[in-house]
């Protein structure tokens, strides 16, 4: 598959670990190419030494920022500024955004005001405010799982799916938001759906691939695979149990 969308990746040295950095990089490649790979910190600071050799690697730029004052982010003011100059060249259909800080979030309302995608990447202690400035945000913890068994995330049980509240509420809501007249709704529609209503949501999070596994896990829905048109094609179809 072929993508157009021209993407600056912008990282934050500071709230980030290199061994995300093959994750995160076979994750853009989903969304586009990277066209511009920038990395900021204070590379005179023995906290950053384990980048070095991921960065020449990955051929990504180092952005050097020392810390002028004690307790002041310096790095977040370089990134921002830098942000702001990429974003006014015109060149890029998005940002990547890696980082656990929520000083990104203005910067990422400001990008989707001028109609780019925004894309963050950051621990699940991000703060809920710069989660919901991006169109998609996507946990490292994540990452990780994809290139260390160490981290793999434990899939979670059909009852503990359940107890989910939050997320059973978020897949019901969805389902009937893209549903018809009999209760069925594509799952392609679906996602979209939920990816509105939370940007931070991604079937990973609870140990499953895909979408469909997750919703089928839950226990809550009916699947049916349907085709399409003449070919071969076939679209998976999901219909909450409770619909009568």
């Amino acid at each position: 598959m072929e993508y157009t969308n021209k993407l600056a990746v912008l990282i934050d040295a500071d709230n980030a670990q290199p061994s995300i950095v093959d994750g995160l990089l076979s994750e853009i490649a989903n969304y586009g190419i990277a066209s511009v790979k920038r990395i900021y910190g204070d590379w005179t600071a023995p906290s950053l030494k384990g980048w070095k050799e991921v960065l020449l690697e990955h051929s990504i730029q180092p952005m050097q920022q020392f810390a002028y004052t004690k307790g002041k982010n310096a790095t977040d003011s370089a990134m921002i500024i830098d942000a702001m100059d990429l974003l006014y060249t015109g060149n890029f259909n998005g940002f990547c955004i890696v980082s656990s800080d929520s000083d990104f979030t203005k910067l990422a309302s400001r990008i989707r005001e001028s109609g780019l995608l925004v894309y963050g990447f950051g621990e699940q202690k991000t703060p809920s405010p710069f989660v919901s400035a991006c169109d998609k945000f996507i946990y490292t913890e994540v990452l990780r799982a994809k290139t260390d068994e160490s981290e793999k995330i434990v899939k979670k049980s059909s009852n503990e799916l359940k107890q989910d509240t939050k997320l059973v509420s978020l897949l019901r809501n969805a389902v009937e938001a893209s549903s018809d007249e009999s209760g069925w709704a594509q799952l392609g529609p679906v996602g979209s759906n939920i990816a509105k209503q939370s940007p931070g949501f991604d079937p990973r999070n609870y140990g499953y691939i895909k979408l469909g596994e997750l919703v089928a896990a839950t226990k809550l829905f009916t699947l049916e695979e349907r085709p399409i048109g003449s070919g071969n094609s076939k679209a998976l179809y999901v219909r909450d149990k409770r619909y009568k």
